[in-house]
């Protein structure tokens, strides 16, 4: 059950939201027009469960292309929900945008429920009746500062959702997929070409998304859901507050998430804010590919060099190397352009592919076999002349993949040795940007020859 919170800009739906779902999810500013996308955030109230659709401000005189976009955006929540709450500001007094987007309510399939907003005091009860005029009965004054009268719209609300039906739980297949990125890198029209759809807004102006948005789709018959996410900036240039905000719910919505697509610009290759972003990711458990959008201004696979000026086929392998060698990890580095579509399909296919590497459980047999070929490709460290030995291993975990190797003695495993291991391990069974853990645990009880050894 859904219910589509809708308003003029700046009355407070953000802050409202928050209070109802007792969370910070919703990026609150005293700057209009922060909250662009529409944004789905869940609470419970008397025993039913439903969801809240944060919506961007609508001022329908507005005919900046953003604000349409917008206005868009919450039509499609409206159409998508069982109930509407339509947030006023009361200390503001109604105002002619009020009147039109009640008239439009008016005119929907679904009740309506008027908040007055900013009731912070029984002082101020009496500027909620200013809005008996919208025509949409008895405004219900409320305070997301104070927190007053939302029991009595929480109330209200339920009382007009339709009965629940029953909600299978969350497929614990299903793939989580963050997308992030510096700003304006392409993230949202990447977003949407996986959808076939604007579902979310893109502009040309940085910054245009606050928040981390989820939309589930089917790929190849397989549940995944979408998250696209705010861009990332250097910390340095993170003047304002609600930029700070952003990359917080940015880094949440990677810790989130079962893959990450680092979106960078082919135009500027993969830059070492890109690095950085990728490490976030990766940092947090989750597995990671680069892709290198707008590859159609770079010329692609034809010239060495794009008439952008950017990555080009001869630079590709380049741009990959350096990627390989500044990553732990080694996140593969795919090209696709989310304006014409090129490799759109191939990206979401890939994604799956290292979800279910991440979560592929190897047989214990098989990890033996692959240890005895890593000692005979490298014999093991020795120290004091006293070397190391690999006895065993098996995996012990998955999201991400863990494994434990016995060893004689933990303090003859050299970093250098480790890595090697893991790399080799990464390479056989195709973990590249999936993080591994390797446990390396001292075997106890060993007799006296062994400790000798």
């Amino acid at each position: 059950m859904k219910v589509a919170v809708v308003g003029y800009p700046n009355v407070g739906k953000s802050s409202l939201v928050n209070r109802l779902t007792q969370s910070r999810e919703a990026v609150v500013h005293e700057r209009p027009g922060i909250t662009r996308d529409r944004k789905e955030l869940s609470t419970d109230w008397n025993g039913r469960t439903f969801t809240l659709i944060d919506t961007g401000g609508v001022d329908l005189d507005d005919e900046d292309p953003l604000a349409v976009s917008i206005q868009d955006q919450a039509r499609a929540a409206l159409a998508d929900a069982q109930v509407a709450l339509f947030v006023v500001d009361a200390r503001a007094g109604m105002r002619p945008g009020d009147a039109e987007i009640a008239d439009i309510l008016r005119r929907g399939d679904v009740p309506v429920v008027l908040a007055a907003n900013k009731i912070d005091s029984p002082n101020d009860l009496m500027l909620a009746h200013d809005f008996y005029g919208l025509g949409l009965g008895e405004p219900i004054p409320v305070s997301a500062a104070q927190g007053l009268g939302t029991g009595d719209l929480l109330d209200r609300l339920v009382e007009l959702l339709p009965e629940d039906d029953e909600v299978p739980e969350e497929d614990e297949d299903v793939v989580r997929l963050a997308v992030i990125g510096r700003p304006n890198v392409g993230k949202s029209s990447l977003v949407n070409a996986f959808l076939g759809y604007e579902r979310v807004i893109v502009s040309d102006v940085a910054g245009t998304t606050r928040d981390a948005i989820d939309t589930r789709i089917e790929v190849e018959g397989r549940p995944l859901i979408l998250i696209d996410t705010a861009g990332i900036r250097r910390q340095a240039k993170v003047t304002e507050s609600v930029e700070y905000y952003t990359t917080l719910r940015s880094q949440r919505a990677a810790e989130r998430a079962d893959v990450a697509l680092v979106v960078c610009d082919a135009q500027d290759g993969v830059t070492s804010q890109d690095l950085r972003i990728a490490e976030l990711a990766m940092k947090s458990g989750c597995a990671t590919a680069l892709v290198l959008n707008k590859w159609d201004v770079t010329g692609g696979a034809g010239d060495p060099l794009g008439p952008g000026g950017g990555v080009g086929a001869a630079e590709l392998e380049r741009e990959r190397a350096r990627v390989h060698n500044k990553l732990r990890l080694r996140p593969k580095v795919l090209t696709a352009s989310a304006k014409t579509g090129r490799h759109i399909a191939r990206l979401l296919t890939e994604a799956l592919s290292i979800a279910d590497r991440a979560s592929h459980r190897i047989p214990t047999p098989e990890l033996n076999r692959f240890l005895a070929e890593v000692v005979a490709q490298r014999q093991p460290p020795a120290k004091q002349g006293h070397r190391l030995k690999l006895l065993y291993i098996s995996q012990i975990g998955e999201r991400p993949p863990r494994f434990a190797i016995q060893v004689n003695s933990r303090q003859r495993v050299t970093r250098d040795y480790a890595y090697f291991i893991e790399n080799r391990l990464r390479e056989r069974y195709g973990l590249e940007g999936v993080p591994v853990v390797i446990d390396f645990v001292e075997r106890k009880n060993r007799s006296r020859a062994e400790r000798k050894s």
